[in-house]
């Protein structure tokens, strides 16, 4: 998928609270490009409607994000399958938001193949964003002074402490369980 760069906003210290009865849902072509977004993505994210739908995803992508979430998530969603992650996204004010996302492929009724991916945002309590940021803010350090492929190997080696039956195919299922 490629990166939306373009006049990305400064992050800023400052989340944006979420409304536990509403959801975030956003469609994607196969390639992330957005075919839909819904009300409450427009209102939370801050952009419009004709800002976000042709773009990449990524146009909220917070760079405390590490990639090795997205090498997995992207691994998973194009090989069919389902899956759930945690994600830190940026508002185009610069403002942060924590979501839950139920990320499900969507497939052409007649052939099968993979025409984009649905997701589900919720709001998702502090408990959890406090041990998933700690882990995935060494996840991106290890990526600044290292590699994607060392984060790899230290997330690996992080589930592994947490338990000898590790779903290795489905990394970031194996990061949700623990938590």
């Amino acid at each position: 998928m490629e990166e939306y760069k373009m006049n990305k906003p400064i992050p800023l210290d400052i989340e944006i609270p979420l409304d536990a009865k509403r959801y975030i849902i956003s469609e994607t072509d196969e390639k992330g490009k957005i075919t839909y977004c819904n009300d409450y993505f427009i209102e939370v994210s801050g952009y419009s409607q004709k800002e976000l739908i042709g773009k990449p995803h990524n146009i909220v992508r917070h760079p405390d994000m590490p990639s090795i979430v997205f090498k997995l998530l992207w691994q998973t969603i194009s090989s069919g399958k389902n899956i759930n992650a945690v994600v830190k996204n940026l508002a185009k004010d610069g403002r942060y938001y924590w979501i839950f996302t139920e990320f499900e492929i969507r497939k052409d009724t007649d052939t099968g193949k993979i025409i984009g991916y649905h997701a589900s945002r919720k709001n998702i309590s502090k408990h959890v964003i406090e041990i998933i940021s700690d882990l995935y803010a060494r996840l991106l350090e290890i990526e600044k002074h290292d590699s994607i492929d060392a984060s790899e190997k230290y997330l690996l080696d992080f589930l592994q402490e947490k338990g000898d039956d590790i779903d290795f195919s489905n990394i970031m299922e194996e990061i949700h369980r623990f938590y």
